[in-house]
């Protein structure tokens, strides 16, 4: 497996974590996540959806980093959840800086890396005479 493999492994890996919180312990994601914000039980919930999807992402992207289409919506959700949490910052003030500095160190590592990435998966086609 290729170091960016490994990487998605272990960033799908931590948003495990965050699906137990939002499912089974709406506290804890609330002082971890969105510090300000007022959650539901509901809210936590989606969010552990949410979170399992694109854990989901991560973990299907490791072992097929040659998949554009897969590799692109791996891609996506890191910039959706980074957008997402952004604006939670800076709009809605829901969310402490530290928690978005932590938040940002994943996402921002995990887009850096797939976009310099981005041809080195891909499979090489050779044209047949």
């Amino acid at each position: 497996m290729k170091a960016l493999g490994w990487w998605l492994m272990l960033v799908g890996s931590l948003r495990l974590a965050s699906v137990w919180f939002g499912f089974f312990d709406i506290w804890a994601l609330r002082l971890a996540v969105f510090s300000n914000a007022t959650m539901t039980e509901v809210h936590g919930r989606t969010f552990g959806v949410w979170t399992l999807l694109t854990c989901t992402l991560c973990f299907l992207c490791a072992f097929n980093l040659e998949n554009k289409p897969l590799y692109l919506a791996t891609f996506l959700s890191f910039i959706y959840a980074f957008g997402h949490f952004l604006t939670e910052y800076l709009i809605y003030q829901t969310m402490a800086i530290a928690n978005l500095t932590t938040v940002s160190f994943f996402a921002g590592t995990s887009i850096i890396w797939m976009l310099l990435q981005w041809k080195a998966h891909q499979p090489i086609h050779t044209k047949h005479s």
